[in-house]
């Protein structure tokens, strides 16, 4: 079983909100997993080979959803904003820059659902870094689209399971959080009031973040059916491809 890589300490946590701690740790750690795969060419085309990979698996798995009138705007927003191959490199920046200025300007709700965000890429790239590390060190995935089989092996030579199940699980909360946002009337006015003074204090790449989150989600009318969806799809994959199955 491969093991998650330490990490390193966050940058600039000392006398800062925790909030704010957790979000700078965060990006240290996808910091910290961009470099290595800078350093090692290999390694990142493969990480860029797996991503790829998972994006379309979401395509496929929640096909119904993405052809829904209600479900798909939702479902995109998961696929390509929340958990995608994009290369996220300027909103972290951006967010690493800013954090005293994020943790001021918005509430303590929204913070803490930033925070679960970055948690959420931080555990998604350190495990997208140890599929890729398994399938160099197995030979395998080298077709073009990548073998289902080979990628399943890659899952369990990884491991990893509690890691995988809080992957799943701050995905969901993401969800759950942006869900609540949408019952809190005075919200969606104060995130179009503080458009201006999110962009002069440049936050507006993450201003943009969230309110295209909670439009998402605000639109869909309810998000109870569609997060229950995700969790039983994505958890019955997890269960499949660590008791030996591949990649429906």
């Amino acid at each position: 079983m491969l093991s998650l890589p330490a990490l390193p300490p966050a940058a600039a946590a000392p006398a800062m909100n925790p909030r704010g701690a957790a979000i700078l740790q965060s990006l240290c750690e996808v910091t910290a997993e961009r470099t290595r795969r800078a350093a090692q060419p290999a390694l990142g085309e493969r990480v860029a080979a797996i991503k790829a990979y998972q994006h379309a698996r979401f395509e496929r798995s929640y096909a119904d959803l993405l052809a829904s009138p209600r479900y798909a705007a939702a479902a995109r927003f998961f696929l390509n904003d929340l958990y995608g191959p994009a290369d996220f490199t300027r909103r972290d920046d951006q967010f690493a820059r800013i954090v005293p200025a994020l943790v001021r300007l918005f509430s303590a709700d929204v913070v803490a659902t930033v925070a679960s965000v970055a948690s959420l890429h931080a555990l998604s790239e350190q495990l997208d870094s140890l599929m890729a590390q398994a399938t160099l060190a197995s030979g395998a995935f080298t077709a073009n689209p990548p073998d289902h089989v080979a990628y399943a092996a890659a899952w369990r030579a990884v491991g990893q399971p509690a890691e995988r199940q809080q992957q799943i699980a701050l995905m969901l909360g993401v969800g759950r959080a942006l869900d609540g946002f949408t019952r809190k009337p005075l919200l969606r006015q104060s995130l179009r009031m503080m458009r201006g003074a999110a962009q002069l204090a440049g936050l507006g790449t993450l201003h943009e973040f969230i309110v295209a989150g909670f439009e998402t989600f605000r639109a869909m009318g309810g998000a109870d059916d569609f997060l229950l969806t995700v969790s039983q799809r994505e958890s019955e994959l997890a269960a499949r491809l660590f008791a030996g199955g591949a990649v429906a």
